[in-house]
């Protein structure tokens, strides 16, 4: 059995001012795109310029940062904040949806595709393999919070979280760290590194997402105030069903154009 390290959420305290760990994930998952999207670019494999992915990064940090507040208010607790509607704004007491980030980047860069005359699927493809490291450094995050464990386990690395009762847990956030992070980003990295048919590499991230968190959700502890939903599946499974079967109608029509 391990014990969590109950890591101070704060990294550094100056005064009233308090910048916690998790907003630092945010940093560098956005810098590890960034430097991803570069790297892509000088190689000659991105539809876009330099100029122009600096604007898309931009758009794109408003995409998750919007997104995911308003994906977890109306997914997770609508009731509540309808009833409290100026706690949506409360951002710094937590709640964000990565399901909701996603819809607020694909919207932002069906804006950026419209405003730079690109087309949607080929920008799709270039912004997907950059996602996957951001991925991890929120998992990270919400492990150092000790926060988004797992169910009670008697396996060996089983993890006593503050908070979480005297029984052991999965660390659910690291297996969605390794998952949905790093092994997502090698299998579209690869996948990405040769020219693919339209749509391809957007409809593998949605696959690869969805069934890695489909199966992450196991060893996961739903939110409290849900529980579990219809036929025992968690609301993150519910989720990811839409993103596996959009993947595959995707990867499917892209195939089918190409054959």
């Amino acid at each position: 059995m391990l014990i969590h390290p109950n890591i101070d959420p704060v990294a550094i305290s100056i005064g009233p001012l308090a910048v916690r760990w998790y907003g630092l994930m945010y940093l560098v998952g956005f810098a590890a795109g960034w430097w991803l999207g570069l790297r892509r670019i000088a190689r000659g494999l991105a539809p876009v310029t330099r100029q122009q992915f600096d604007d898309l990064l931009f758009m794109a940090v408003l995409g998750v940062i919007l997104g995911g507040r308003l994906g977890y208010v109306l997914f997770y607790k609508p009731g509540y904040y309808l009833a409290h509607p100026l706690e949506i704004f409360a951002v710094w007491q937590g709640g964000m949806s990565f399901h909701g980030g996603l819809l607020g980047v694909i919207l932002a860069m069906a804006f950026a595709a419209r405003r730079h005359k690109l087309a949607f699927l080929r920008l799709m493809d270039f912004v997907a393999p950059l996602c996957p490291l951001g991925i991890a450094a929120g998992r990270l995050g919400n492990f150092i919070n000790g926060e988004l464990y797992g169910r009670v386990t008697d396996l060996p690395w089983g993890m006593l979280f503050r908070g979480a009762g005297d029984a052991p847990r999965h660390p659910s956030q690291l297996y969605e760290f390794a998952l949905e992070g790093l092994a997502l980003f090698v299998l579209l990295w690869w996948f990405s590194a040769r020219p693919r048919p339209r749509g391809q590499v957007s409809a593998l991230f949605l696959i690869g997402y969805g069934v890695f968190r489909f199966s992450a959700e196991f060893g996961r502890e739903p939110d409290s105030f849900l529980g579990y939903l219809a036929f025992g599946m968690t609301m993150g499974q519910w989720l990811s069903l839409p993103m596996i079967a959009l993947g595959v109608w995707l990867f499917a029509r892209s195939a089918a154009e190409t054959s």
